[in-house]
């Protein structure tokens, strides 16, 4: 995959998606969410609005709820880049998530010798594009039960469903939920996940 201008700030939506993480309590798999930017509800993060008029970076820097990812944003100098025109499909997850990693794991990606390794496992939760539940929900049934989508890393995530959800599977076998679908911004779309992807 070719890496244009617009990496950085395809690098820096699924961190921005990580602050969206609170909105994942309420609702469940893909078929309880709306299918489009124009049904979007305003979700309520960290005491503030989600506005689908707004970009990810106008939204999430009023979350209070991004101790986890708004870290690995610092360190990886992307705050800045939050506000690119995408369109960009994020698989957030949340920091119940992260706190699934063996103790000391972020404190160390967040580190500046381990930038790197923070970029590369950020863009493994990108894919270029607005991906709606309904259109990855389509890619999955039209694929015969899964579908493989390539990633800003440049690796492949594979999506099926499961008991009406979308799960992820990623390069190393581990599994995600997509517990919150369609979270919209008007440069991209988010989807909460409950576990990191972890690419090869």
């Amino acid at each position: 995959m070719t890496f244009t201008p617009t990496r950085a700030a395809l690098i820096a939506a699924i961190a921005a998606g990580a602050l969206l993480t609170a909105a994942c309590s309420s609702m469940g798999g893909m078929d309880s969410m709306a299918t489009g930017p124009g049904a979007q509800a305003t979700v309520m993060v960290g005491g503030a609005a989600m506005y689908p008029n707004r970009t990810i970076v106008e939204n999430a820097v009023n979350s209070r709820d991004h101790t986890t990812l708004v870290a690995a944003v610092t360190a990886a100098g992307l705050v800045e880049t939050l506000s690119g025109p995408g369109p960009f499909t994020v698989f957030a997850p949340t920091n119940a998530a992260f706190a699934k990693l063996p103790a000391g794991t972020v404190e160390t990606l967040v580190q500046p010798a381990n930038k790197a390794t923070l970029t590369k496992i950020l863009t493994y939760h990108v894919v270029p594009g607005r991906v709606s539940a309904a259109d990855l929900t389509a890619q999955i049934r039209a694929g015969g039960g899964q579908a493989r989508l390539t990633t800003v890393e440049g690796g492949v995530l594979t999506a099926s469903l499961r008991g009406g959800s979308v799960i992820l599977t990623d390069e190393n076998g581990g599994v995600a939920t997509v517990t919150q679908a369609d979270v919209f911004q008007s440069n991209g779309v988010i989807h909460v996940t409950d576990t990191v992807s972890i690419p090869n």
